[in-house]
């Protein structure tokens, strides 16, 4: 790849965070700006101690992040609209805040000079597009300026049904996401107007409203009204399992069956897919990039039709992986 893009990042908790570390190891991306409310220094120690990464060795010096030869300009600002990206040269605006969900607001990045905003995770109401990759890439089209490139979830789920659906056809499907605890959950109990997620993430599994399945419905119209998702946010740190049920037109032969489809997928798109067949646990799964990581020894059969399958994934640091891909894919760069 020869060409380079510019990016900026707004919102620099852990998303933001493996999004500027995956950057840096990159020819295509040069971040050239990342906008918090937080400290400087406190945001390089964090990102020297990120465990996947550790002492990445990023310094701090003149209100920049360096890296080797490159150099990073820090601006501390809240909103979408107070940084001038236009004059920082960015092109592409991340906004990992987890705050700003809705088109109207994030359109002041683009007032404020970027050529076009991802939203880092799932919006509030339909932005210009939605981009899941490996679902919808085609759906690209040059004119959107406001993006979402959903979340980890979205992205693990909409691949495996597009898997399981391409097998042989769905008649209806469950998912349960059994996921790390997040940073908005409080370590001990604290009075929420959410009152389950008002207990302690620490000591909890805590059942959750889940969206993805409703979003994964808009990117695939033909699951329309025959899939729901929930989610268990457990006290694990990294690490998240997507555990789904489907139940299929026709009979499936054997787990067997299953796990060979899988297995020729993760041949066919091994940076979106990969195949486990050892037993493994959540922190196996830190520091992998891929949207999901098959387990195979977790898919059962039961009667005819209906087969459960287990999916890993180090939710927060591979989502970071399909942003820049989104961005790559609207760039001709994949």
């Amino acid at each position: 790849m020869s060409k380079t893009v510019n990016i900026g990042i707004m919102g620099f908790g852990h998303i933001g965070r493996y999004i500027y570390e995956n950057a840096l190891s990159s020819e295509s991306f040069n971040v050239k700006a990342i906008s918090d409310i937080g400290n400087i220094d406190s945001l390089a120690y964090l990102l020297n101690n990120d465990p996947r990464n550790k002492n990445i060795g990023v310094d701090v010096k003149n209100d920049s992040f360096t890296f080797k030869e490159n150099q990073t300009k820090f601006i501390n600002a809240q909103n979408p609209g107070d940084v001038s990206w236009g004059d920082l040269g960015v092109d592409w605006v991340i906004d990992a805040t987890g705050k700003f969900l809705n088109k109207e607001i994030l359109s002041k990045h683009l007032d404020s000079g970027a050529k076009k905003v991802i939203l880092a995770s799932l919006p509030d109401d339909s932005l210009d597009n939605m981009i899941i990759p490996g679902i919808n890439d085609s759906d690209i089209n040059v004119e959107d300026k406001i993006i979402s490139a959903g979340s980890s979830t979205t992205n693990a789920l909409a691949l495996m049904l597009k898997l399981l659906n391409g097998f042989t056809e769905i008649e209806c499907a469950s998912a349960t996401t059994i996921h790390s605890y997040t940073t908005d959950q409080p370590l001990l109990d604290m009075a929420r107007p959410d009152l389950k997620r008002s207990r302690s993430a620490a000591k909890n599994i805590i059942p959750n409203i889940n969206h993805s399945s409703e979003w994964v419905q808009k990117v695939l119209p033909h699951f329309r009204e025959k899939i729901f998702s929930t989610a268990l946010n457990v006290p694990v740190q990294f690490g998240s399992l997507l555990d789904v049920t489907t139940v299929f037109k026709k009979d499936v032969d054997s787990e067997d069956a299953i796990n060979s489809m899988m297995d020729s997928a993760a041949s066919d798109f091994p940076d979106l897919i990969k195949v486990i067949g050892d037993p493994i646990v959540s922190s196996d799964v830190i520091g992998m990039k891929e949207s999901i990581v098959f387990d195979r020894v977790g898919t059962l059969k039961v009667g005819p039709n209906m087969v459960k399958t287990l999916s890993w994934y180090d939710n927060g640091y591979n989502h970071a992986n399909r942003i820049l891909d989104v961005v790559s894919l609207y760039e001709g760069l994949k």
